[in-house]
């Protein structure tokens, strides 16, 4: 059955009809809570409640069971115990019900997966679409409908929240009313069996009370299935993401630098990175970027400048602003231009722009002003320190008009006002009205920043992905050989072929059974030579002693090839050595590492940084999803700190950054088309200078043991 046969998500967020079975007279229990959250918040379709007695909830007559309902039935809550819901469901399917919200917990969650994943089959094979189990319900500002046990009372307003805890969605809900923000919907997918983060963003999306999407993710199951609706997503709206797992704790290790150094959370943060998603630290922070950017149009530009009456923070409010990537503004003949009417001779017209610790509210709305009419600036952070001079009572219209001005000529601008009792009563009372003021500086600046980033996503997103085409009947057939052998791995000879199926240049290489073939491809290949060990029980070489560089003679080669069977013989007792491999010696370059892999949440990601014996001490590394484009495999290059090695320091010349581009693209795209392969690592690439390109002189490939 395909997505186009299954009923429009659109009913589950504007039902015409919901029932609710496991509806309770009991006030205490959760089917009496969402009867009576759905009645009381005002929903105007038609409520079932489902009870086997019959009888009255809440003024409307119950059902003995959904099969007897007199209607159709759009959404389905499920509120009974775990052991009878799979019944329910097989009711649902009988009503032809289009959405089922299993709120009952006790399935995998607590080790019950195979009834999670009976019922979710079930329904899909049936038309439905479960969403949960395990979740606190939904919230739907569009169909005013509270379908949830949580609280009573929600604010409609332009955000969605989309969360996998359900008990910190409960929460949020309740939080964001103190908060004073409005929400246009709020769902928990629980544990997303069926429905998930992507298939209600195709909901969210274009749903146009919706004007900026919080989710808060646990983890991740259909990673490419997420990605593809993400990057849909930011394309329209803002989505600000909140995820736990942070840890060292959550890195799986795996047999490569590739894999080991692909830690859960870093991955992650650089495919959000890549989606345009901006990633909140808390979920504080995640509501004030999202109250900002839900109240706030995106500027003209970025240059910012800041207005305040104290310098100490003018200067923390600087820092905060290359904290969070908000640029300032700093043509100073501009700033002298306009600011100089407006500021005392001992004040400052540098952006800080300090009007003194004298200033009054008249002082601020001159500065302000002229901050609103100079074209050149796109938005201001104005900061206020509580002094005995200025007229307090004014502030809060102060604020509030200015807020208001600007918000009209869609220039963006934040308060922080910092003081006594009445400015923090200041502070609470604007809030609660939406307008953007805060007690602490870095919180004035944090959702400018976020606001910057996501238009920058915009501005630089390029839709096209680059493909490269692939032998791939070719490389499947060297990863059945390996199978054949019952390896995970493939021998250095067999990784290399590889490159050469996917034009990946490799240096020149002979394999030798014997010393005196080994000596012999020595002289084919031309000194000097690298010498490394071939054997399927050593996957380490250089930790077994089994590598050899720079070997000029013959005498050299000898020694080498005795001292690596001797030491490669003592570390790895029983290994079967096949033989050595004989390499031309590379000329130096900038050495880095290349990689792709099989990741179990996202599927194909590509890795590239620092490479050479320090890469797992120095981590230096940048992440992406495949498949991607140019543009952005570059973006993750000059994301790591080595990058400037690669536009050249102390008179070196520029490096081949394009022949290295090429590499990533292929890696990904071997990882991709091949799925027998779940890491490839090259370690070292050799980047040399501007048209000279790029070697892969190690090559480690390892195969998935889930074919």
């Amino acid at each position: 059955m395909s997505n186009n046969d299954y009923p429009d998500i659109r009913y589950l967020f504007e039902p015409r009809s919901v029932a609710v079975i496991g509806a309770s007279r009991d006030p205490a229990k959760i089917g009496y809570k969402v009867v009576e959250n759905i009645v009381v918040g005002g929903y105007k379709g038609r409520i079932y409640p489902i009870n086997p007695g019959g009888g009255d909830i809440m003024g409307l007559p119950a059902c003995k069971s959904v099969d007897s309902v007199d209607g159709e039935v759009d959404v389905a809550c499920v509120v009974i115990p775990s052991h009878k819901v799979f019944s329910a469901v097989e009711g649902c399917a009988r009503k032809r019900v289009k959405h089922v919200m299993v709120i009952t917990s006790g399935f995998s969650e607590v080790g019950n997966g195979a009834e999670e994943k009976k019922i979710a089959a079930f329904a899909r094979q049936s038309g439905m679409r479960i969403m949960g189990p395990n979740m606190f319900g939904l919230y739907s500002s569009s169909s005013s409908l509270n379908a949830t046990f949580g609280p009573r009372d929600v604010r409609a307003g332009g955000v969605a929240i989309i969360t996998q805890s359900g008990a910190l969605g409960l929460a949020m809900i309740g939080k964001t009313s103190v908060e004073n923000i409005g929400l246009s919907a709020i769902c928990s997918v629980g544990n997303k069996s069926d429905l998930d983060e992507a298939d209600l963003l195709e909901y969210l999306v274009p749903h146009d009370d919706t004007k900026v999407i919080l989710m808060y993710i646990e983890g991740v199951r259909q990673g490419e299935k997420f990605i593809r609706a993400l990057k849909k997503a930011t394309r329209i709206k803002p989505v600000v993401v909140v995820k736990s797992g942070r840890s060292k704790r959550g890195a799986a290790a795996a047999a490569s630098h590739t894999g080991s150094l692909a830690g859960a959370d870093n991955v992650f943060d650089a495919i959000m990175r890549q989606c345009g998603a901006l990633r909140a630290e808390t979920v504080k922070e995640a509501f004030d970027w999202c109250s900002f950017m839900s109240n706030n149009a995106l500027p003209d530009g970025q240059e910012t400048v800041i207005i305040t009456n104290g310098g100490g923070i003018g200067v923390m409010a600087t820092d905060a602003s290359e904290k969070y990537g908000v640029p300032l503004y700093d043509n100073m003949v501009t700033l002298k231009e306009i600011f100089s009417p407006v500021t005392p001779e001992f004040g400052s017209m540098k952006n800080p722009v300090d009007i003194t610790g004298q200033a009054q509210s008249d002082h601020y709305d001159a500065a302000l002003d002229a901050a609103l009419n100079c074209e050149d600036i796109h938005a201001v952070v104005a900061l206020y320190c509580e002094t005995a001079v200025f007229d307090a009572e004014k502030l809060p219209a102060m604020v509030k008009n200015n807020y208001e001005r600007f918000r009209n000529a869609r220039k963006p601008i934040l308060f922080s006002l910092f003081g006594g009792e009445n400015t923090e009563r200041c502070v609470t009372e604007l809030s609660r009205e939406q307008v953007p003021v805060y007690g602490d500086v870095y919180e004035s600046v944090s959702p400018l920043g976020a606001m910057y980033a996501y238009r920058r996503h915009l501005a630089h997103y390029v839709e096209a992905v680059d493909t490269v085409a692939l032998d791939v009947n070719a490389i499947n057939a060297i990863i059945a050989g390996a199978r054949n052998e019952e390896r995970y791995f493939l021998l250095t000879n067999e990784a290399q072929e590889i490159m050469k199926i996917a034009h990946i240049p490799i240096p020149r290489t002979l394999i030798a059974r014997s010393l005196n073939e080994a000596v012999n491809s020595s002289r084919e290949i031309e000194y000097p030579v690298v010498m490394k060990v071939v054997s399927k029980d050593i996957i380490h070489k250089s930790d077994a002693g089994g590598v050899a560089l720079d070997l000029e003679n013959e005498k050299e080669v000898i020694d080498a090839y005795e001292a690596i069977m001797r030491s490669c013989k003592a570390h790895v007792p029983g290994a079967h050595i096949e033989g050595v491999e004989i390499t031309e010696m590379v000329s130096a370059g900038t050495e880095l590492i290349a990689g792709a892999k099989i990741d179990p949440s996202f599927g194909p990601i590509v890795m590239v940084g620092l490479g050479g014996i320090y890469v797992e001490v120095m981590k230096d590394v940048a992440f992406r999803a495949y498949p991607l484009n140019r543009s952005e495999v570059l973006s993750m290059i000059e994301q790591i700190r080595s990058y400037p090695l690669l536009l050249g320091v102390r008179g070196e010349k520029t490096k081949d950054i394009s022949s290295l581009v090429d590499i990533i693209l292929r890696l990904g795209s071997i990882v991709e088309q091949c799925r027998g392969i779940s890491d490839i690592e090259i370690n070292p690439v050799m980047v040399y200078d501007q048209g000279m390109g790029s070697k892969a002189v190690d090559v480690r490939i390892l195969l998935s043991k889930d074919q």
